[in-house]
């Protein structure tokens, strides 16, 4: 089975300098889903964080549900809703609801919250995992609202959530969404063996792997696998997405200025690294385990990881990642803040659609769905 060319995408955190207002914000990041309709990227996903001044969004469907008023094909959804802080039959309706507003364009991504921070406020237990079981259970919840009709009550170990028969003679649960049976799902994976990106190839969702080292995320589909294999699904690489730091510009230096020298170099500088650091998660940046973590700089992660350059390059770097993890169907830009320099984004975004993947079009044409 043979697999249709590689598309683009965006995943938004999204990242604003804490200087920047929140309305700014969201007006920037409107803006940019507009410039991707218009130059024919395939969706959009937009994060959600609470304690992040860095990832000020704590609301992402506010922002979805404005972009989808203002662009006609683009998909868009969360990714993803951070399901430990929602109510599962809630968020159930509100994204059937928004999935309506969306006319089937919605996409629906879920994340377990890996800040802290954030575990904090909503007083979740991050570091023994109680995140990653609250997802689950909340998942579940949310699809047996969407697809079980009969009347149900789901004891679980963090809600408790009750489809009621009809009462009254009229009253009774009654929004499901649009797309049948659900909007498509993603999951965002970040650690090696990484278990949302096992649950996605378990349930046969959309898999997501953050910006990391190439030579790292190739361990990710190894976990999409090993899901899929104990439901006996096939899984398709072609739903694979990877988000990537990308930067296009009609020369090389440029790219490399206006990525390392500015908006990209100054939040992975301020809060990037040092984020990761906190973590020991600067592994995941490394081209090889013996690097020491002081070596992993702005530089060292334009240099290895991101892709910034002209045209030409960006492609041959795309063409290179691609073949290291064996094929992915959508590479995801990272969003940044440039609204200082806003012609600058729009031409990179502009080159990767016009300039990049036309020379990329045979990408997937020999690979097999493996």
């Amino acid at each position: 089975m043979e697999r249709k060319p590689m598309e683009i995408g965006y995943f938004t955190m999204p990242s604003h300098p804490p200087e920047c207002g929140l309305k700014e914000g969201n007006d920037w990041d409107l803006q940019v889903m507009r410039w991707l309709d218009e130059l024919g990227y395939q969706e959009a996903w937009v994060g959600e964080h609470h304690t992040a001044p860095w990832e000020p969004n704590p609301t992402p469907d506010l922002l979805i549900a404005q972009a989808l008023m203002q662009t006609k094909r683009l998909r868009i959804g969360p990714g993803g809703f951070l399901l430990p802080y929602h109510h599962p039959a809630e968020l159930a309706n509100r994204v059937a609801m928004l999935d309506h507003m969306s006319e089937g364009r919605l996409n629906f991504g879920v994340a377990a919250s890996g800040l802290p921070s954030d575990w904090a406020m909503f007083n979740v237990d991050g570091m023994s995992g109680q995140n990653r079981d609250m997802t689950r259970e909340a998942l579940e919840i949310i699809l047996k609202m969407w697809t079980d009709p009969a009347p149900w009550t789901y004891k679980g170990k963090f809600w408790t959530v009750t489809k009621p028969d009809t009462m009254f003679d009229f009253l009774k649960p009654h929004i499901k969404p649009l797309q049948a049976p659900h909007p498509p799902i993603g999951v965002a994976g970040l650690s090696k063996n990484s278990d949302t990106l096992k649950l996605a190839g378990e349930r046969g969702f959309i898999p997501m792997s953050l910006n990391l080292n190439p030579a790292y995320v190739g361990s990710h589909w190894d976990s999409v696998e090993i899901g899929a294999a104990k439901t006996g699904r096939k899984p398709n690489r072609q739903d694979w997405r990877l988000v990537r730091e990308v930067f296009v510009a009609d020369t090389d230096a440029e790219a490399w200025k206006l990525s390392t020298g500015d908006m990209m170099g100054r939040m992975m500088h301020e809060y990037f690294l040092p984020l990761l650091g906190h973590f020991g998660f600067k592994d995941y940046l490394k081209h090889a385990p013996d690097v020491p973590d002081s070596d992993v700089t702005v530089e060292y992660c334009a240099k290895r990881n991101w892709i910034v350059g002209s045209p030409a390059t960006v492609a041959e770097k795309i063409e290179k990642i691609y073949d290291e993890v064996g094929g992915f169907g959508v590479l995801l830009v990272f969003g940044f803040d440039y609204k200082h320099k806003a012609e600058a984004w729009h031409h990179s975004l502009s080159l990767l659609s016009n300039e990049v993947m036309p020379r990329l079009k045979h990408l997937g044409s020999a690979k097999k769905a493996a």
